[in-house]
């Protein structure tokens, strides 16, 4: 417990001093935040030049020069500082001024490539720049107008609608980010006060719901020995362990210039913790003891009075829950995770990112504190609730499996865990007081919603919260031509090319992945409504399938300043993204439906 002191402690103090700090201002165009200049040495070879802008450097490892026919021309720099920068890792910069010398003399045209960051705020995406040998002449090679649907930075755009240098070609909506924006109302403290209310605002949403019944089930296992106290310091020891996780992801991000909320929700790690819910419910209904060996249990009594091993299952699990709701990306998590790609400013994302957790959990702590006092010490009654909170564990076991099932099979083990529920309801023999007549209403309930289920499996349904769906929609269904159907890109090129061919038309750019849970809900009840489909009626349709995630689709994600799925990003018949239409998250019928007429209308 120490320890978790400690490191909040520690966490808080270095977030805390920065008040003061000066923010990064609006970006300058690239032009003014690195003037290129090109001389002429007497032996023949061509020097460049560039002046930095106070609060900008230039990475060493990105100059590059080549022929007209792409052919790399040798250039030798100078070593630059080395700095741990966010987006290559530790590299080496020039502050001010800096100078490349070609290796040899050339003639006729060379293409010049360069990139650099401003430091403290966005990073720009990499510049040519093409060199008359003769003349000494620089000037930026052909681009696409942007009346074709992308628009490039330049100077007039760089000061116009909020056409930013990570957007790497896009033209995306002028956006603060939800950490400046507190940060500009109320500075540090701000942040630090509003991301636990934002966590408790998000406590109850799909995401968390699974994180009860593993708090349920570690309660009940203490048995006789529970108390509320008790249920109060090991709910407290799970809340600190998950606002722990969240910030030493915020800050591994940060460090690493990786989106680690997408590298750790692979496949295998989805399927192992499925595996694990279902070894827990089997062991809550009796098949097996889940415990230490009585050696180490033993051991572990006598040096710390009977509650350490407690206190570490409640850590690990906490920290471990961070998976589980890692795939469910929200405007505070976007918010925070973004900050600290474009900033590295660890600590104060990493701050946020605890608030968070802790607002996530604060719930979680009265269920604690309420279930050692509510929940029986020993005996019959135990082993119903055990088996009640295995029930929950096999409901998350299939909340967590379902991106990684085929269309249906949800559906069909909803099912049976319904129609299980029934028959335990209903045939049991559950001691006193046990309200009897409303278990078995429960029952009944859950034998009827099953079978339902059961039927909407059979006949090719989908989505549980309609199973039968398929039914209505018989002789009802959208005509030809109403289907949403979406073009897929992988990268940036790919993107801008789709833009380019918008013609005229407004475009959606949706980012989903496989794993994301509230992908599949936003695919299977919002997407095939009738008025999505009037909605986004003349719209171009991108989809960016970020399941296996690469370099290139990476890329993309940074320069449309993307945390995560699921994003959706409206672009008008011009190419701009529009403004306040972005959806991150949960989306429903009308927000998706008034982003669309927001885009449309323009």
């Amino acid at each position: 417990m120490k320890t978790i002191v400690f490191a909040l402690l520690a966490m808080f103090t270095a977030a805390m001093p920065a008040p003061a700090a000066a923010q990064p201002g609006t970006p300058l165009p690239v032009d003014a935040a690195f003037g290129l200049d090109v001389a002429r040495a007497p032996d023949g070879r061509l020097t460049l030049k560039w002046e930095i802008a106070p609060g900008y450097y230039l990475y060493r490892e990105q100059i590059a020069v080549s022929t007209a026919t792409g052919q790399a021309v040798a250039v030798d720099t100078s070593p630059g500082t080395r700095k741990d920068d966010p987006t290559f890792g530790p590299s080496e910069v020039y502050y001010g001024q800096a100078t490349a010398r070609l290796a040899e003399p050339v003639f006729g045209t060379i293409e010049v490539t360069y990139q650099g960051c401003q430091d403290g705020g966005i990073c720009y995406a990499p510049e040519k720049r093409r060199v008359d040998a003769l003349t000494l002449a620089v000037s930026a090679p052909p681009r696409p107008a942007p009346g074709a649907g992308v628009a490039w930075l330049t100077e007039e755009a760089s000061t116009g609608d909020g056409a930013l240098p990570d957007g790497a070609g896009f033209a995306l909506a002028a956006d603060d980010g939800l950490i400046d924006t507190l940060l500009g109302q109320g500075g540090v403290l701000l942040v630090v006060l509003s991301f636990p209310l934002f966590g408790l605002l998000l406590a109850f949403t799909p995401c968390v719901f699974p994180m009860y019944p593993i708090l349920a089930g570690a309660l009940a296992r203490e048995g006789d020995k529970l108390t509320a106290r008790r249920g109060f310091v090991l709910s407290t020891i799970y809340v600190l362990s998950l606002a722990l996780a969240f910030a030493f992801l915020g800050a591994a991000a940060g460090w690493s210039g990786q989106n680690l909320q997408l590298v750790l929700q692979s496949p295998v790690t989805i399927g192992l913790l499925a595996i694990l819910f279902a070894v827990l419910a089997l062991s809550m209904f009796g098949l097996y003891e889940l415990q230490l060996p009585g050696a180490w249990t033993s051991w572990i009594a006598r040096r710390t009075g009977g509650l350490g091993g407690s206190k570490r299952s409640a850590a690990l699990l906490g920290f471990s829950s961070v998976l589980i709701v890692g795939p469910c990306v929200t405007v505070p998590l976007a918010g925070a995770l973004l900050y600290i790609a474009q900033t590295a400013d660890v600590a104060l994302g990493a701050a946020a990112l605890f608030g968070l957790g802790i607002g996530k959990g604060l719930p979680l702590i009265v269920l604690g504190t309420l279930g050692g006092r509510a929940l029986p010490r020993a005996g019959a009654w135990m082993d119903s609730v055990k088996r009640v909170f295995g029930f929950g564990f096999l409901a998350t076991a299939i909340w967590t499996a379902t991106p990684l099932l085929p269309a249906g099979i949800d559906l069909a083990l909803w099912a049976a865990l319904l129609i299980a529920i029934a028959s335990f309801a209903l045939t049991a023999r559950l001691p006193a007081p046990t309200p009897l007549a409303a278990a078995r209403a429960l029952g009944a309930i859950a034998l009827v919603c099953g079978v339902i289920l059961m039927l909407g499996a059979a006949s090719g349904g989908t989505d549980p919260l309609r199973p039968l769906a398929q039914f209505a929609q018989r002789g009802t269904q959208v005509g030809p031509g109403r289907e949403l159907a979406f073009a897929s890109v992988g990268s940036a090129t790919e993107l801008k090319a789709r833009l380019g061919a918008a013609g005229g038309r407004p475009t959606l750019v949706y980012f989903t992945a496989d794993w994301c849970v509230t992908c599949r809900v936003i695919e299977r009840s919002v997407l095939p409504d009738p008025a999505v489909a009037d909605g986004l009626a003349n719209f171009q349709l991108v989809k960016a399938d970020l399941s296996e995630f690469n370099d290139d689709n990476a890329a993309l994600m940074r320069a449309m300043r993307v945390a995560g799925p699921p994003t959706m990003v409206f672009f008008d018949a011009a190419g701009s993204e529009v403004a306040k239409t972005r959806l991150i998250g949960s989306v429903t019928v009308d927000s998706l439906t008034r982003s669309a007429a927001a885009a449309r209308e323009l």
